[in-house]
């Protein structure tokens, strides 16, 4: 018999009853407390993830035998350690299967069950709490984050460098249109440095580099540019817990991403003696170098293990995900209404529309007549989430590094499009439906 992992959630408290700190805020009465109305409480629930229950076994067909070869012609290529694959048609789960090593040196082979760092997959998931807070009328997209009247508007964030800050608006912020660059190196990952500028003791969390990143210019004007920004992301996940009065991780876990059935998805520790029971190991290229440690100890570590502040990245790139609960999520924000969505048509409109001046939000690339798809990369990840006009959504994620860095994921498409057209019928069935007849 198969053992499923099973992860207890706590009851779901009303925001005036949780017990976390968030900054008092001026100008937006009320944000840090939800509408009772709006938000039921609900009793304590055992929750039961797929991932304990997916086996390799499971999509060892003869249908995909020609795609399984390729694939791992593909790692043995790119020199891949591991790598899992989640091919979900009309919101059936058709296809689930890891490949290569979840743990080499524990000789624990890769399965769809084990959960990966997904990167900046994970801004999907903070888009989606946003515009959801949007939908309940706790914030709006226009809304300005700092300064007076601003959802920031507090004494910590107050000492503004460039007075341009203060019309960011929540919208600018999730279409990376907010001004800011990476002049400097990106805050995210430069950590040890900003230690030494600002002659800190101790690793800057998330609201000493917010007030970092407002003691510094702009690059550009707010709404008149676009730049990748992770810091934005970060600034997304603080306007979270304020506006919601919950912890970033628990306000997305009980309101996305458990109703959208992933109850397996975490925010990811720095160091694999603290990685979760079914996580893997991770694994950079063969020539990578130990860096000094993100939290300036004068240790020398890998990049994927205390080089960089994983943990840091909170909402702009720390979940941690099996693609077969991911793409159930991003089944969940696509409009189709066979697995239930967790936004409104509208919301998940303005997520995907996109034009010459106006980027998607949460998505890399989306639009009504195309596909759409969101790529991470870390030290030791690399991952693509992509959902097809032709009703398939399929997502590939390593836990290996490649030299190519981010381009990397364009290598996945590729493969992935090569070797489902090797396929000659998808198996007909639904891992989810099965999954739940075991249970």
């Amino acid at each position: 018999m198969r053992k499923h992992w099973k992860i207890l959630t706590a009851s779901f408290l009303l925001a005036t009853a949780v017990s976390i700190t968030v900054l008092t805020v001026t100008g937006h009465p009320g944000r840090s407390k939800y509408p009772a109305e709006e938000f039921p409480n609900s009793e304590s629930e055992e929750y039961i993830s797929i991932n304990g229950f997916l086996s390799n076994d499971l999509s060892s067909t003869s249908q995909a035998e020609a795609l399984d070869a390729y694939i791992g012609k593909f790692m043995k290529r790119w020199e891949l350690k591991g790598g899992s694959l989640a091919v979900m048609k009309d919101g059936q789960l058709i296809y689930s299967k890891g490949y290569g090593w979840a743990d080499e040196e524990a000789g624990i082979p890769m399965s769809p069950g084990h959960i990966m760092r997904i990167a900046s997959l994970s801004k999907l998931v903070t888009a989606t709490a946003v515009m959801q807070l949007c939908e309940r009328k706790v914030l709006n997209l226009d809304d300005r984050v700092f300064g007076e009247g601003g959802i920031l508007n507090c004494e910590q964030f107050s000492d503004i460098r460039d007075k341009r800050a203060k019309n960011i608006t929540v919208g600018q912020l999730l279409r990376h249109q907010a001004g800011f660059t990476m002049h400097k190196g990106d805050p995210m990952f430069t950590t040890r440095e900003i230690m030494i500028w600002e002659d800190l003791d101790t690793v800057p969390d998330m609201d000493r580099i917010i007030e970092y990143a407002l003691g510094e210019r702009l690059g550009y004007t707010p709404g008149q540019g676009f730049r990748y920004s992770n810091l934005g992301y970060l600034i997304l996940t603080k306007i979270i817990e304020v506006c919601s009065g919950m912890d970033y991780e628990e306000y997305c876990q009980e309101n996305i991403l458990h109703p959208a059935g992933c109850y397996d998805m975490h925010l990811a520790h720095n160091l694999y003696e603290e990685r979760y029971p079914n996580e893997v190991r991770y694994y950079e290229t063969h020539d990578a170098t130990p860096v000094p440690a993100f939290d300036n100890s004068g240790d020398t570590l890998w990049r994927r293990y205390g080089g960089s502040n994983i943990e840091g990245l909170r909402g702009a790139g720390a979940w941690v995900a099996s693609p077969s609960e991911f793409v159930r999520f991003v089944a969940s924000i696509d409009g189709d209404p066979v697995i239930p969505d967790v936004l409104s048509q509208e919301s998940i409109r303005i997520m995907t529309s996109s034009s010459d001046h106006t980027r998607p939000i949460g998505w890399a690339r989306a639009g009504e007549d195309t596909d759409w798809s969101r790529t991470g990369t870390l030290a030791g990840t690399s991952a693509l989430v992509k959902k097809q006009k032709n009703g398939y959504i399929w997502m590939f994620v390593t836990n290996t590094s490649s030299w190519k860095g981010s381009r990397f994921t364009r290598e996945i498409e590729s493969m992935y499009r090569n070797a489902s057209a090797r396929v000659s019928s998808w198996p007909a069935r639904d891992l989810y439906t099965e999954y739940r007849k075991e249970i």
